[in-house]
């Protein structure tokens, strides 16, 4: 079986997380304790070192295995990508239960618009 990391995915998430805190790429580099080429080579589609990847993961709370796309034959089940993030806003204490539901309704309905239905 062939696992590949998703590093654009990766990148985008943290871009999200940064965007959250309203901080730059160079806070994040100096936060993380990485190097700022570290997150311009990702950003051009490049995987981080090892200890980059860490430090990045740790910084953003994120799960490396949230990035790993199984590129064999044998899928594993896991829980559909919307059911995640409905989860994960359920979960968020920053968001009234209002707020959760209706930020779950306006992506339901873009997920439901730009989903790609594999054959």
């Amino acid at each position: 079986m062939s696992e590949n990391f998703d590093v654009g995915a990766f990148h985008a998430a943290l871009d999200s997380q940064r965007l959250a805190m309203g901080l730059t790429w160079k806070d994040v580099a100096a936060e993380a304790g990485v190097s700022a080429s570290t997150l311009t080579r990702m950003a051009q589609g490049k995987r981080p070192d090892v200890d980059g990847l860490a430090a990045l993961l740790r910084w953003s709370g994120l799960l490396a295995e949230m990035f790993i796309r199984d590129t064999g034959a044998e899928k594993k089940k896991t829980a559909e990508p919307l059911a995640q993030i409905t989860a994960v806003l359920r979960a968020d204490k920053s968001l009234s239960r209002e707020s959760a539901e209706a930020i779950e309704q306006i992506l339901k309905a873009a997920y439901k618009r730009f989903r790609v239905k594999e054959p």
